[in-house]
């Protein structure tokens, strides 16, 4: 099994800035690409951000330009620099990611809990 714990959330005014990281632990033989998803009260989850193994990123259009995803292989960590926060950015957290616990070249996908992220105005 995989555990993702993701930290760094919190309250921050309009214009600043949060790091989330999600350290990814257990019986991992490789790790694929990793993510960062999103979900605001009454919305659905949507998707901000992606890494790839070999670090190509991709973003949302909603945070391209405001956000940094990046990724530390040797510490299994995905990380979210968020700059320029919006009250609309608020939201919970997740990251994401697929993960090989045997070898075989077989990726499954896990998720942390959630960090919490509000934006005030």
């Amino acid at each position: 099994q995989v555990q993702l714990v993701e930290s760094g959330g919190g309250l921050v005014q309009a214009g600043g800035s949060l790091r989330l990281s999600c350290a990814a632990s257990g019986s991992i033989f490789s790790i694929n690409a990793m993510g960062w998803y999103r979900q605001a009260p009454g919305k659905q989850r949507e998707w901000v951000a992606a890494v790839t193994k070999g670090g190509n990123t991709v973003y949302a259009d909603s945070v391209k330009g405001r956000f940094t995803i990046s990724r530390d292989n040797a510490k299994n960590t995905v990380y979210l620099q968020m700059n320029s926060l919006k009250p609309e950015d608020t939201a919970i957290y997740y990251c994401n990611g697929g993960f090989d616990l045997t070898g075989r070249g077989s990726y499954y996908s896990y998720w942390g809990q959630g960090t919490q992220v509000t934006v005030s105005s």
